[in-house]
């Protein structure tokens, strides 16, 4: 270590050089990266659901499908529309009412039951398939062209079309999100340093390691949108509290070394060994996210984890670099430091330590109520603005055809004509459900095969598999939907036990119950791994069960918090929210107690040693604490997508609530525990 710090101030030019070349790569890596905008993707390969959204691809072609709304248009002008259509690259079939009729058979020919899902009062539903899945860029370029065409996009429905508003709406805000996050933490580190060029120098600093962080995951071939968001607020709120500490170090060195370079060496070697295990238990922390089925944890917790690696290598590398080579440009702008030291606090919480357990107690009840009752939503488009085409067009198609969730049956080829009838006039009898259609229907209308158009007859019968297509008037996601694809399934499986139900509803079912697993997975995750590494680095016993307890009464507070004011959080933001805030902010309880053992060594009294840590240690957690929240607060506050919008909320919310507890509860533990601490703890034991 001794021999790298050495060489990082001896050649500090060189290392700006290296880390300015290092850029080019990392910039392209960015801009190669693909991005994600399906959730859906993320569902385990080997589900049924899945399985059958493969099927539907490769023997029915139908990658996709989308539903155009049109009203008031004769036959002959639809038909001509949809040979437009058909000329779309990716476009697979194009069917609607006018393929049947064709301008000479009246619509009286058909039930009402199909009539009415495809014209109404003169408006008409064209299916439209792509060959591509849903979120493959041919599909949402289809679907582009598809809104070209019809010439109004909120007439185009589908998870495509969500997807590619999803998409153009968080390339809009990203760049916002990090102005604002920048813009809120300037005002943070301006009180918390003594110079106002330094704060420039911290969030450049972070602003290396996110770029080479987010180059880096051109290796991983494709990141989500969400990770893509919120990888560079996460980052900065995470890691910029390393920086501040070099810097503190830094400065406090220099009044004992006029040496500037040497001052620097021991500041960098004492810097890495202090976050170093604060750096690893958030590391942990991220990549207890990979536990999860739903590989959307994967994709942030391996992006997170690189992230802090990323952002502490520079810390200790380009950071000091800067400082150095910019030395008298930082000391020609010193100014006085305005950051309180919040004496106040700290005697408070010596003090009347008895007070914070009895608030403790009080509050826990609620907080584990409140975070047990927590509701969360699993519809996708409720996390989008209603004012997006496509969730204006989908609220069109359920309003003008009742077409909410269409599903799809696929059953063996070789069932009997007779079985089928059977099964299709059951699920007919099942609530919820106004419509199954069947390639025997259309044959019974007397219609004969010559004259259904091929697309059509490909789409409902095909060598290996037959397709039977459902509606249900129940919203995807929603309880009864799910009950109403469970009591399908059983009744598809007594005629065919190989049938699959595909669709959005049965893959928002797969993934509301994936996503229950994976909530109390990844929490025990988290919690194991990060108390198994500090039992490493605290080298205690009982500190990891303290610490740990201080920080899951924080995240119940935070997610309570929700409940009471009647918040509905998306499925994702309470997955992952209570593990990343668990990882990030256990540093400020472990900053705390390493401090505490260390003073505690020195002296038998506690209480002094106690006052000793909070003087010491309150302003750094405090300004660890707001870096945080300045980071994820006004993306919070700006960002129209709530998937994103709501992590940052609650982690904004958490570490200020995290800073209160580790500030005021653990102290008091410390404090209560402090015969069991020392007695679990190898400890110096200088003066007990």
């Amino acid at each position: 270590m001794k021999k790298i710090t050495n060489w990082i101030t001896q050649h500090s030019i060189w290392v700006l050089v290296i880390a300015f070349f290092l850029l080019i790569p990392s910039i392209i890596g960015y801009y190669k990266t693909k991005i994600n905008y399906d959730i859906l993707v993320y569902l385990p390969k080997d589900i049924e659901t899945i399985k059958g959204q493969d099927i539907l691809t490769n023997d029915f072609g139908i990658g996709a499908f989308s539903f155009v709304t049109i009203e008031n248009m004769a036959n002959k002008d639809i038909l001509n529309l949809e040979r437009q259509i058909k000329e779309i690259p990716n476009v697979n079939m194009v069917a609607s009412i006018a393929d049947v009729t064709d301008t000479v058979f009246p619509l009286e020919i058909l039930p009402s039951s199909i009539l009415e899902k495809v014209y109404i009062e003169n408006k008409t539903a064209i299916l439209v398939t792509f060959q591509g899945r849903t979120s493959e860029q041919s599909t949402m370029d289809a679907i582009k062209n598809l809104r070209s065409t019809v010439k109004e996009a909120s007439s185009v429905s589908g998870m495509t079309a969500m997807v590619l508003d999803t998409m153009e709406l968080s390339e809009r805000e990203i760049y916002a999100y990090i102005a604002i996050a920048i813009l809120f933490c300037v005002i943070v580190l301006t009180l918390a340093t003594d110079s106002y060029i330094v704060p420039l120098f911290l969030l450049g600093n972070i602003g290396v390691a996110i770029l080479y962080n987010l180059g880096s995951n051109i290796f991983l071939g494709e990141i989500s949108y969400i990770t893509k968001a919120i990888t560079a607020v996460l980052q900065l709120g995470v890691t910029m509290d390393f920086s501040i500490f070099l810097y503190h170090k830094y400065e406090n060195e220099k009044q004992e070394n006029k040496d500037s370079k040497k001052a620097m060496q021991k500041a960098i070697h004492e810097t890495f060994v202090s976050v170093v295990g604060s750096s690893l238990t958030t590391i942990a922390g991220f990549l207890a996210l990979c536990f999860m089925d739903l590989t959307l944890g994967a994709d942030i917790g391996i992006v997170m984890a690189k992230g802090v690696l990323c952002g502490l290598v520079c810390v200790l590398t380009l950071f000091p670099a800067l400082l150095l080579v910019f030395e008298k440009n930082v000391e020609k702008v010193k100014h006085k430091n305005r950051f309180p030291k919040f004496t106040g606090i700290q005697n408070f919480a010596r003090k009347y330590y008895p007070l914070s357990i009895i608030v403790f107690l009080f509050l826990l009840i609620p907080a584990i109520y409140g975070n047990n009752h927590t509701k969360v939503y699993y519809k996708l488009d409720e996390s989008l603005p209603d004012t997006l085409p496509s969730s204006i067009a989908n609220k069109k198609l359920a309003k003008n055809f009742n077409i909410v969730s269409p599903e799809m049956i696929l059953v063996k080829k070789e069932m009997k004509a007779s079985e089928r009838q059977e099964l299709i006039e059951k699920l007919k009898e099942i609530e919820g459900i106004d419509l199954v259609l069947s390639p025997v229907q259309i044959l019974d209308l007397g219609l004969p095969p010559s004259m259904l158009p091929e697309s059509i007859k490909k789409l409902l019968d095909n060598n290996s598999y037959q397709l039977i297509i459902l509606n249900s008037s129940y919203e995807i996601a929603s309880n009864e939907l799910n009950e109403q694809i469970g009591i399908v399934n059983n009744l598809v499986k007594k005629y065919d036990n190989n049938a699959i139900i595909a669709g959005e509803g049965p893959l928002m079912n797969d993934l509301t119950t994936i996503a229950d697993h994976d909530f109390k997975m990844v929490n025990y995750a988290s919690i194991g791994v990060i108390f198994i590494l500090m039992l490493f680095v605290l080298k205690s016993i009982s500190l990891p069960f303290i610490l740990i307890c201080t920080i899951e009464f924080a995240i119940l507070s935070n997610m309570a918090i929700a409940y009471f004011t009647g918040t509905t959080l998306p499925f994702i933001a309470s997955i992952v929210v209570g593990t990343i805030q668990l990882g990030a902010t256990i540093d400020y309880a472990i900053l705390m107690s390493t401090k505490y053992l260390e003073e505690r060594s020195k002296t038998k009294d506690k209480k002094e040693a106690l006052k000793n840590t909070l003087t010491k240690t309150t302003p750094s957690i405090i300004t660890s604490a707001l870096c945080f929240f300045a980071a994820t607060f006004g993306v919070a506050i700006y960002s129209k997508i709530d998937m994103i919008g709501a992590i940052c909320k609650l982690l904004a919310r958490g570490s200020i609530i995290s800073m209160i507890v580790v500030l005021f509860l653990l102290p008091a533990l410390f404090q209560i525990f402090d015969t069991i601490i020392i007695k679990t703890t190898k400890t110096k034991k200088e003066g007990l």
